[in-house]
Order: structure tokens, then sequence, then C-alpha cells
């Protein structure tokens, strides 16, 4: 008689449990060290628990684009800000929409914080616009005699011809000798240089500007430039309303009027012509130090549209006289630095002078990230004290704290000797769950805030939950009349369906709400979601293998009463045997 084929042990490897419980302290030794090797050995913490700034940010309509606030600009902006904001070095900012027309910036507390916050305050377009007047401003700065602008110009141009320079007058030095500005006059002390391509225009003698090849800068009868005449006049940069309000609401193809400060204290007004490259130009730009003179400098690449625009105003800035060999660097209205121009450049410029590293790698950051689609203004600024962080941190592990007390005091009263099982379960499920959030801090900018811990406090029921599931099937099985060991194997897969089904059901309430919400509210989704995944590891890895060794141990196997399996308890029936049919005894034939 052929001997009958051995078949296969229980599905998913519980026969051998050795090898399931292999797997996952693998999985929990790789974590472990991957955490520390990386160096983030704690979650990173979001502004309610670490402290830190969030600011709102309301989008402003602009004249003549009534349908300039839009969803692809707003996540154009977003993008935007965010990079200008990590372009700092605070990694852990969060930048998103709210609403149709809002976006929230989260600054944690830390390095460069309060340089981000400044920054991201800084919302509108940028603009590369000519100098073509400027004059030290204030409540007391006298206007130089017989010069209503600085550097012996009249009149500022307002027309595309501005930008030829200035004719000598009869009081000026002969040819070959500079021009002095008036005193009032400044040229930010900073300059912009560059290295000529083949496609540069070779410098030569008409690079030196020459007062016989400039026109004559004669006041314009025009309307326009009289009004900015008397708007320049007027304007007083040291008094912020008057400073935020210059060019306010001016297009880039309008000459304007501005302030800037290149000292602390000290202020500048311009007059600025049209718009001639703007922030979107801009490829790159970087603080650096230059090599030969160890001075701090912005090094700018443009693209290459922007090369083409930035090649024409420099070739024609090179010529003239101060100021009018200047470009201001326009942001918000504001200028944040006017530098004077040598040569023409193209695609690769360096502005040099004056610069320390902050304001370098300032400037090099708004370069490079500040042109906006859109105006804002900010609605709210909020800003979270690192005590009240620590404050609110310490009160939500307090309540996980008590939570997972009353869930231990549950299981040791009412399963006794399974609830060594559950708490082991509990144990390996919050380490795996603590190693994969401090390595996702880094990896994709995870942050532990609030309502991310009322998720893993909402997580340990769930955790628990799915032990109970599997816990009652096996003494379901014990009280219809079955041995430990039978009754684990026989219980697993009507706790599994469950268990599974179950899970799915959390899994994808948390999945939606993800989806569907902004905000914190996603940090109690996420980790909603991450530990019901990781309770679905640690039931079929874990807890089901130890279950399996457990019940070959004694103290589980007699069922004493501490072991939480104690057939009677559990009110377990007897045995379920086979009986053959009783038959009526016959009696004996007669004969």
């Amino acid at each position: 008689m052929a001997a009958p084929k051995k078949g296969r042990g229980p599905s998913g490897g519980h026969g051998r449990p050795g090898r399931a419980l292999a797997l996952i302290l693998i999985a929990m030794v790789a974590l472990t060290g991957g955490m520390f090797l990386s160096g983030h050995t704690t979650p990173r913490l979001g502004i309610d628990l670490a402290g830190g700034t969030s600011i709102t940010l309301e989008a402003q309509n602009q004249p003549g684009k009534p349908n300039a606030i839009n969803q692809t600009n707003m996540n154009t902006a977003v993008g935007i800000i965010e990079r200008r904001v990590n372009g700092l070095g605070v990694s852990e900012a969060e930048v998103q929409t709210q609403g149709d027309k809002n976006i929230i910036v989260n600054i944690p507390k830390g390095t460069n914080s309060k340089q981000a916050q400044e920054q991201v305050g800084t919302t509108a377009q940028l603009y590369f616009r000519p100098v073509l007047a400027v004059q030290a401003s204030g409540p007391e700065q006298p206007t130089p005699s017989g010069s209503a602008t600085p550097s012996g110009s009249a009149t500022p141009k307002t027309d595309e011809s501005a930008g030829g320079g200035d004719k000598p007058e009869s009081g000026d030095k002969p040819e070959g000798e500079e021009a002095t500005p008036s005193a009032s006059a400044t040229t930010q002390g900073r300059a912009v240089t560059g290295a000529l391509t083949k496609d540069d225009p070779t410098p030569g003698a008409s690079d030196k500007p020459k007062p016989s090849d400039s026109p004559e800068a004669s006041p314009p009868a025009d309307p326009a430039t009289a009004k900015l005449q008397e708007e320049f006049a007027k304007l007083d940069c040291s008094d912020p309303k008057q400073r935020s309000e210059a060019g306010q609401d001016a297009k880039p193809t309008d000459s304007i009027v501005a302030c800037g400060s290149n000292v602390p204290g000290s202020y500048e007004k311009y007059v600025l012509g049209p718009a001639e490259v703007s922030g979107s130009d801009v490829d790159d730009a970087k603080g650096a130090i230059e090599q030969q003179t160890g001075e701090w400098i912005v090094s700018m690449e443009f693209t290459s549209g922007g090369a083409k625009k930035f090649q024409k105003i420099t070739s024609r800035l090179s010529q003239q006289q101060p100021p009018m060999n200047q470009f201001a660097i326009v942001l918000d209205g504001e200028v944040v630095s006017a530098p004077s121009v040598r040569t023409a450049l193209s695609k690769n410029a360096q502005i040099s002078g004056s610069f320390d590293q902050q304001s370098a790698e300032d400037l090099g950051n708004i370069l490079s990230y500040g042109a906006l689609p859109l105006t804002f203004e900010e609605v709210s600024v909020t800003t979270v004290t690192a005590a009240l962080g620590d404050e609110q941190l310490k009160g939500g592990l307090i309540a996980g704290a008590i939570g997972l007390a009353l869930v231990i005091i549950y299981l040791l009263v009412y399963y006794r000797g399974l609830a060594f099982i559950a708490l082991l379960s509990l144990l390996v499920s919050g380490v795996l769950t603590y190693t994969i959030m401090s390595l996702l801090g880094p990896a994709i900018g995870f942050a532990l805030n609030l309502p991310a811990v009322c998720g893993a406090i909402v997580a340990i029921g769930i955790t628990a939950d799915s032990f109970i599931v599997y816990f009652e099937r096996v003494r379901d099985e014990i009280r219809e009349g079955r041995t430990l060991r039978p009754a684990i194997e026989r219980a697993w897969p009507r706790a599994r369906r469950t268990i599974l089904v179950s899970d799915f059901v959390s899994f994808l309430a948390a999945a939606v709400l993800f989806v569907v919400t902004v905000g914190k509210v996603q940090g109690f989704a996420f980790t909603l979601g991450l530990t019901t995944l990781l309770d679905v590891v640690v039931v079929f890895l874990f807890t089901k293998p130890v279950m399996t060794l457990m019940g070959r141990t004694k103290f589980f196997s007699r069922g004493g009463p501490w072991s939480g399996l104690d057939p009677k308890r559990l009110g377990a029936q007897p045995p379920l045997r086979r009986s053959r049919r009783a038959t009526a005894p016959t009696e004996p034939k007669e004969a």
C-alpha cells in the first residue's frame, strides 16, 4: 500500500514560527541601525510641539488681472515660497494652500527661522529696473542747489532714452576726468561684473563713458514725468508708511519711485525706469566667496531669454555715468540692491561689494526664488513658544501613557497570561513605529504634531483589538472542547479574516482623511494609516508565531488558572469523540 503524501504545513509559515520571528527581528535591527547611523534618533516635531511661527498669506487682486488668483498660480507660489524658505536651511518648514486664496507657512523654531520669517513676508514680484536718479532720503535731507536730482541730472527720464546718460554742462569737469556725483548721490557701494563670453561685446574704448556721447538730460514735457518728479521730491523713505506705499500698484512698464536701504538706519530714494528683466529670468543665484579677494559676492546665472535681456541692459548701462550706470533689484516695490555696471554681461554675473555672509546669501536666495505670480498680504502671524510646545507634548505623552496603562490593566485582568503576549506585541509595534517615524522625518519631511500623537494613541486601541480578536477565537475553540495547540491553529484563519477586514476599514478611513484634509489633520491621518499597516505586520509576523510557541509550553498547554486559557473558567464542553450507534441485543433463535 502506497504511503500517503505528506501534506503542507499551515499556510504563512505558521508551522515554523521561528522564520517569521527572525524576519521581524531583522527588520527591527535594520530600522534601529538606520536610525542611529542617520543621526536622527528622535522624530521631528511640528510647530505645535517644538514651537515656531505660523504665517497666513492672502493673495491680493492685481490691477488689470481679474483672474490672476487661480489654482495654478497658487500652486506655483507655494513651490517658490517653499524653495525660498528651505533655501535658508529651514528644512522643517511647511507651505501649503488653504482654501482658494490663502497660503499657510509653518516655520518651526530653530536655525534661520527668524530670517525665513522675514523673507516669507516678502512675497511679490521681482524686477530689474534701470536707475534714473538716486538721493539720500530723510526728514531733514537738503536738496542740492540747482539740481532736483543727483549726479547733475536735472530730471529723471522715463523713456528708453533715459539710459543715454547726461550731457556735461558748463560747470562740469573736462573730458577725461570723472564726473563727481553731488553730495546726495550714492551708488550703494556695489558693482556687477562677470566673465565675457564669445557672444559678449568686446570691451574697448566705448566702455568708458564720454560726456559728449550722452544726450542732454533736459526736462521733458510729459505730464507723467512731472508727476514722477513731484512724487520723488515729496518721498520720505524714513517714514515706514511712505516707504511701503512707494510704487504701489505700478505696472512693470511704468517708471516708479522706490526706497532702499544700504546701511541700517539710512535710506535712499530712487527714480527707476521700466522693468527690463524679471525674476523669472534668473535661473540660479547664490552667495559665495570670491577666491581672489576673499569677499562675499552674489553670483547669478540667467536663463537663455534672460541672458539676452540682461546683456542688452548692461551693455547700455555700462556706458553711463553714475547713478545711471546702476540697475535696481526691486522686490515688493523695495530696492534690495542697486549695483553699478562696469561692463556688458550676459549669462553669468557677479554682484560684489559691502556684503557679509548673511546679506549675500539672502540676496542670492531672493534672486533664485523671488519671482512669484501673485501679490500676497500677511493676514495673521501666530507664534508658539517652545515652552507651550513642551507643555502640549507632555500632555500628549501623558494621555498616551494613561491609555496604554488602561489597556494593560484590562489585558491583565481579563486575559491574564495571554496579556504577556499582547504586551510583547505592543512593544514590537512601538519600536517599529518610533524608528519609522524618526526615519521619515529626514526622508519625506514628516513632522510629529499633536494630532499625529492622537493618531498614535488611537493606534494603541486598534492594535490591542487585533490581539483580542485572536485570543477570543482561541478561547472559542477551547470552549468547544479542543486542546490548546489545535485551537491555536484552527482559530487563526477566522481571526485573520476579521483582523484584515477591520484594519482595511481603518486604513481606508485614514487614506480618505489624508486626501480630503489639509494641515495638521493630515498628521493624524498619516499616523493612523502607518500604525494600521504595522498592526497587520506585527500580528502576522510576531503575535501568531509567539502564540504558537507559547502553546507548546506547559504553563499554557495545561490551561492553568493564570494562563487565561483555563477550560473550566471558559465553560469548555467535553471533548468530541466518535461513538458507534447502539444496537439492541439480539435474542437467540429458537430451534
